[in-house]
């Protein structure tokens, strides 16, 4: 699963490839704006954990990874 998550006051996202599900995903963010949690917390694939200041959160995209097309011609 693609997350891509904006953070306020930083000039990009931050994209991870994460094994979580959807809905694992969309109760972090949700407890992290709820004020339950302080932090929204993520894992990627790698192993990796991601930590992001819940009150610095501007948007979370979460969805499948979109296929690169190649070529010309292209539709």
């Amino acid at each position: 699963m693609e997350v891509k998550i904006g953070v306020q006051h930083a000039p990009r996202e931050i994209v991870i490839e994460s094994e979580q599900s959807t809905e694992e995903i969309q109760k972090a963010v949700s407890a992290a704006l709820t004020g339950a949690e302080k932090l929204l917390s993520l894992n990627d694939a790698r192993g990796r954990k991601v930590l992001v200041p819940a009150d610095r959160l501007a948007y979370v995209e979460i969805g499948e990874p979109s296929k690169h097309k190649v070529g010309f011609g292209a539709p």
